[in-house]
């Protein structure tokens, strides 16, 4: 019927004419809200990132006024948000084919790809100059390199290139507790790197759990996503050795001396329960069972991290610390 219109039709940015001096010219009106602008910022993401360099300010070796902390961390959310938003800006001809991200504010129409450019190029200017004022120069050269990571070097180039796109483009997540630290201390050391190391190479199991119940949404798009090009076989091997590397790393803080018994309880009980996920994922590879144990893995991942940063906050920020063997 010629008066039917479909949804994304119905949904995207209308376009208006208006007088422009030497005739008519049609412009395009974003039909936007407030949310949506929001979406773009990928907000789970960003509470991630916020959580992580939060930790990285309270294991730093220094002190900061209260509303510089928060000033920081306010600048490290939003340059977070603004990486997300050229993710989408690039990556809407793949979220568009894919069905987790379709209803994501570009290809649902509701913001046009200009808005998103301009809109994550301002906040990505924006924060990091802010975060220079507020902390340091250091802090915030790399805010703007972890920026440009992820939009630049993992959006535009490492996702449509090589399945190893997650383990590389895990650096653009991992690097939080260290602008943190900087903003605080003007440094970076060692306790930061180990916890770079620690999202580092908690990123491929998390992420490829999810990929191999979502590979089907890859292929439509073309990503080349581990369980596409080498197959789920491999990838379930990859995940396990990842996982078996993680473990150890992840009792270093408390090794290291700036975590504390507590955090050496639970990052030995919460990564002994990873790798059993991860054994899981690799044990069962059809049906229903498989789709269950990749979820479970993907899910107990997140309150992995969550649960390790969280106790190195408590024992700093809270005077939990009992330090291991007495050290």
């Amino acid at each position: 019927m010629t008066g039917m219109m479909n949804p994304i039709q119905s949904a995207a940015p209308h376009a208006q004419s208006r007088y422009g001096g030497e005739g008519y010219e049609t412009v395009v009106v974003s039909s936007g809200e407030a949310r949506d602008f929001i979406a773009l910022l990928k907000p789970r993401v960003m509470s991630l990132v916020v959580f992580t360099a939060l930790t990285g300010m309270v294991v730093a070796h220094g002190t900061i006024h209260p509303v510089l902390a928060f000033a920081a961390l306010l600048a490290i959310a939003v340059g977070a948000g603004a990486s997300g938003c050229l993710n989408m800006w690039y990556d809407a001809d793949i979220d568009a084919v894919m069905s987790r991200t379709a209803k994501r504010p570009i290809p649902a129409g509701k913001i046009t790809p200009s808005e998103a450019l301009a809109f994550g190029m301002t906040l990505s200017v924006g924060s990091v100059l802010f975060l220079g004022l507020v902390a340091n120069w250091l802090a915030a050269g790399l805010l703007a390199f972890t920026i440009f990571f992820y939009a630049v070097i993992y959006s535009m180039w490492l996702k449509r290139w090589t399945p190893q796109n997650i383990v590389i483009g895990g650096a653009a997540g991992a690097f939080p507790p260290m602008i943190g630290q900087a903003a605080v201390t003007g440094a970076v050391t060692l306790d930061t790197v180990i916890l770079f190391a620690i999202i580092f190479i908690w990123t491929p199991p998390h992420f490829w759990a999810l990929a191999l119940v979502k590979s089907g949404d890859y292929a439509r798009a073309g990503v080349p996503m581990l369980p596409n090009v080498r197959g789920p076989d491999e990838t379930r091997r990859q995940i396990l050795f990842y996982t078996l590397l993680l473990a150890p790393v992840g009792v270093l803080p408390a090794l290291s001396g700036f975590g504390g018994m507590l955090y050496l309880g639970v990052s030995v009980a919460t990564g002994a329960w990873m790798l059993l996920l991860a054994a899981r994922v690799y044990r069962r590879r059809d049906g229903d069972a498989a789709a269950k144990a990749c979820w479970s893995l993907f899910g107990f991942s997140i309150v992995y991290l969550f649960g390790l940063f969280a106790v190195l906050i408590a024992e700093h920020g809270f005077g939990l610390m009992m330090p291991v063997m007495g050290g």
